[in-house]
């Protein structure tokens, strides 16, 4: 699902990070770095079809790496 980040996001939670990312020797393999954390929050996005919509996102960010794979986990309302 193709999606644009409109605005900032909120209520940034740390869902897991370290030894407890399953995905974690993949993250390492595919951009390097380390000390990988797992982030949700939610944002206003638009859906590749133009509707805007509140929902929750996931995504991985690590220290000098910045955020990467971002995913919408549920759509909470659409405007």
């Amino acid at each position: 699902m193709f999606f644009k980040i409109v605005g900032r996001i909120l209520d940034v939670e740390t869902v897991t990070s370290g030894k407890d990312i399953r995905e974690r020797r993949r993250l390492r393999k595919l951009y390097g770095g380390h000390r990988w954390r797992k982030l949700k929050g939610t944002a206003t996005v638009k859906l590749a079809d133009g509707t805007m919509c509140h929902a929750e996102v996931h995504w991985y960010e690590a220290h000098g790496i910045g955020t990467r794979e971002l995913k919408i986990k549920r759509i909470m309302e659409i405007q």
